[in-house]
């Protein structure tokens, strides 16, 4: 077991027996053993008293008479010694359980915990299962429910083990696993979820006014809840918009406007980009410098056709079977613009025809980077030169007004032969004279703004998306309204949830916990048995070197600068539309201010640490309930929020040398060596052995949970006491807290051949740390394991 288990153990542990080292593997645990009188032989002394009793006895006739009590002595004795053994086992039994019982009812001596999220975590653990009292089944609870299963139970009397599918059985038993947790209560926890459930509290919550950005925001937020006034609205507001770019063709009157005025206005007030998007931020090489300057970056588009790759032709192409419902979602969306059918095919049919030509110029992502196409560096007067239809100054200046750009100023772009290819698409289409009166390329630009504003339309909009993909395979669930709603508020008020969240975020107790399991994670380096020295050395000079910290935001220093910023904004709250559209003006603001700005914009939607620089940034959205509040004992933040940041910092820092050590291998050996010995599987031998990947994922969690659990007895050395809920001790607490986050849905779940919650059965296997044994007594073979 580790360093720490091992040095606070002769706090808590049992005094060890007399008995030889052979005799001692053999007992039960030192909690459960009772002690039982032995009888000592008689002394050489003793004999020859007794035998000279004997002799004179037989030598003396007189002596053979003897009392009525001498003739029931043997039964005296007997009921003697029967007493006498009685009052020790029950003496001892006694001993054991108010040894046992007294860490039970510590917290009971402990202040109570009253605050309104005490009492919120109360009533969660009072809903879910208490473990520490079924030790025997604790194992069979998956991240899929929290309740057992017939199913679970034949499991563990021979039906197999979830592990590394490397022989025919196992392969048999994952689709079975994988289809009983779809019956059951999903115990998965998504830290992406939470965060927009805790803003989603802030945003309808009564709290004091605020500043009136904060006012706007929970305005704007309420005025898309409000979906009745939305669909009473139905299309008016988008053909209104389009009355204002000066009309279109598919509705009969369009005005002929210039094709580059009309992108570099949608691109200014509307962020939208039909023909390529737009990025900020550093080049790759130059990021090693705290002040490297930020770039304009160039890409291909979000492109709305469905398109596939052919590996053959390297060329992307459109799949038949995708055209179709693609073409009946356009026909349904000029439908409900109220289009004429008679001229709806036309204007479908040629916006289908140039979305393909586009299609076919780009390319994914793993193609352009096997390319080195990515971050090519030029002027925009190059770049005006080898795209000609696209008036690359004048778009660039709208969209990032008020910024002097200048023809030499760089660009950085990421697929310069698809922005090739679209300006000869471009150009070609422009001089089809036969389609000028019907505009093509305009109505294709008034397709990329429906996309855009199709959040803040009527539900049939959404409803024909949601058909079309679908249609497509994606077998998403839908979103609900109250999560959609937080995400675009989010999306048009980060800084001022931002704000929000740093206000109710305790920054002293936060920052407590992250310099503590910041300390035991280096500490955990030197454990790293057998692995290379330089590349150790090499990580222990980087870590050493790092800074964690909170990360907050640095763009906006007062709540008076939030509402200079938002002052142009008018929120109705039965304007959900309107309110959606001064918004977009407002993300073009900022895209110009993160052009020049030195720091980085804060993701306020971010819930794992970064590194940045010689920086460890632990985002404000991971200190979220039921996870961290600083009103919760300490043994319930340490036992959640401080067990996943230790586990997020071994994933991020540790990646590229745990594969090499000898600890990494015996840690994730011995705790799959557990497990099997309580579900009486040992017979099975290398059948269920672990892959690599299972044991670096085992070793993870399990030293994500010693480090955690070092952190808060160390911050009850530093700071001695903490609060109870539920009457539970702090360890236990910890523990069960643990328990409640363990299902953690991160990318590298499907690498653990456990479930994590039986870590708990194996850090109090061999150790008195918790309050409550979760050996399984009726297995016999655990308690003979080695400590991990």
């Amino acid at each position: 077991m580790s360093e720490t288990l091992r040095q606070l153990e002769p706090q808590l542990s049992v005094q060890p027996s007399s008995q030889p080292e052979p005799e001692r593997q053999l007992q039960p645990p030192p909690l459960f053993q009772l002690a039982v009188p032995t009888q000592d032989p008689p002394t050489p002394r003793q004999q020859t008293q007794l035998q000279s009793e004997l002799q004179l006895s037989e030598s003396n006739p007189e002596h053979q008479t003897k009392p009525a009590w001498i003739n029931h002595r043997k039964l005296l004795l007997f009921l003697l010694g029967f007493s006498l053994c009685a009052a020790i086992l029950g003496l001892s039994y006694y001993m054991h359980h108010s040894l046992q019982n007294r860490s039970n009812k510590q917290a009971g001596s402990e202040t109570p915990c009253l605050s309104p999220a005490c009492q919120r975590a109360s009533a969660r653990l009072s809903t879910s299962a208490d473990h520490f009292t079924r030790p025997c089944d604790y194992f069979l609870v998956t991240c899929g429910s929290d309740r057992l299963s017939t199913d679970s139970v034949g499991r563990q009397l021979g039906q197999g083990i979830p592990g590394q599918p490397q022989n025919q059985e196992e392969k048999v038993m994952w689709p079975e696993r994988r289809g009983q947790s779809k019956k059951r209560e999903d115990r998965r926890v998504d830290r992406k979820s939470v965060l927009l459930q805790y803003l989603r509290e802030i945003l309808e919550s009564n709290d004091r006014p605020g500043s009136t950005a904060a006012q706007k925001a929970k305005g704007f937020y309420h005025s898309c809840l409000d979906t009745k006034s939305i669909d009473t609205a139905g299309a008016e507001p988008f053909l209104t918009l389009i009355q204002k770019l000066g009309g279109w063709a598919v509705s009969g009157q369009w005005n002929r406007t210039d094709f580059n005025s009309t992108l570099s206005l949608l691109m200014r007030d509307y962020a939208t980009f039909p023909f390529f998007s737009l990025h900020m931020g550093k080049h790759p090489n130059e990021t090693a410098h705290r002040t490297a300057k930020r770039y304009i970056q160039i890409d291909q588009p979000e492109l709305l056709i469905p398109t596939e790759w052919n590996s053959k032709t390297q060329k992307s192409q459109a799949n038949t079977q995708t055209l179709r419902p693609f073409l009946a979602s356009c026909q349904r969306y000029l439908a409900l613009l109220g289009a004429p059918p008679s001229s709806s095919m036309i204007h479908v049919g040629t916006f289908i025809s140039l979305s393909s030509e586009l299609a076919v110029a780009a390319a994914p992502l793993r193609y352009r980077l096997s390319k080195g196409q990515l971050y090519q560096r030029m002027t925009i007067k190059e770049l005006q030169s080898q795209a000609p239809a696209i008036d690359w100054l004048g778009c660039l200046q709208a969209a990032f007004h008020p910024l002097p750009l200048v023809e030499d100023d760089h660009v950085l772009l990421h697929n310069l032969a698809y922005i090739v290819q679209m300006s000869r698409i471009i150009g070609k289409w422009l001089n089809k004279h036969e389609l000028r009166s019907s505009g093509p390329l305009h109505t294709y630009m008034v397709f990329y703004l429906l996309h855009t504003l199709m959040p803040a339309l009527d539900s049939r909009f959404s409803e024909t998306a949601k058909n079309l993909s679908v249609a497509l395979g994606n077998s998403e669930g839908e979103v609900p309204r109250w999560k959609h709603c937080v995400l675009e508020t989010e999306r048009g008020f980060d800084l001022v949830l931002s704000e929000l969240l740093i206000q109710r975020t305790a920054h002293r107790e936060a920052e407590e916990i992250i310099q503590n399991i910041f300390s035991f994670f280096k500490s955990k380096l030197r454990e790293l048995m057998g692995t290379d020295q330089k590349s150790l050395q090499f990580v222990m000079k980087k870590v050493h070197s790092l800074i964690p910290r909170l990360w907050t935001t640095k763009e906006i220093s007062s709540e008076a600068d939030l509402d200079l910023l938002f002052s142009k904004v008018t929120v109705s709250t039965r304007g959900f539309f309107s309110n959606y559209v001064q918004l977009l003006s407002v993300w073009q603001k900022r895209r110009s201010q993160l052009l020049t700005e030195q720091t980085d914009a804060t993701d306020i939607l971010s819930v794992t640490p970064l590194l940045l620089g010689n920086e460890l940034r632990f985002p404000v959205g991971m200190f979220v309930p039921p996870f961290f509040h600083p009103t919760y004992p300490r043994a319930m933040n340490y036992g959640a929020i401080a067990f996943l940041m230790a586990k997020d910092i071994l994933h991020l820092i540790l990646s590229d040398i745990y594969s090499q050590s000898e600890t990494v291998y015996a840690v994730g050996e011995c705790v799959w060596a557990h497990y099997l010995a309580v579900t009486q599987k040992t017979g099975r031998g290398r059948a269920f052995s672990l892959s690599a990947a299972q044991q670096q994922e085992v070793w993870v969690q399990y030293s994500a949970l010693q480090i955690a659990l070092q952190a808060y007895h160390q911050s009850l050395k530093n700071h001695p006491g903490d609060t109870s809920i539920s009457g539970l001790s702090h360890t236990r607490l910890f523990l069960t807290s643990f328990s409640q986050v363990n299902c953690d849905s991160d990318p590298y779940r499907k690498f653990m051949p456990l479930e994590p919650s039986f870590l708990i059965t194996v850090i109090c296997a061999k150790s008195n740390l918790c309050p409550t044994s979760l050996q399984c007594h009726n297995k016999t073979q655990q308690h003979l394991l080695q400590p991990c």
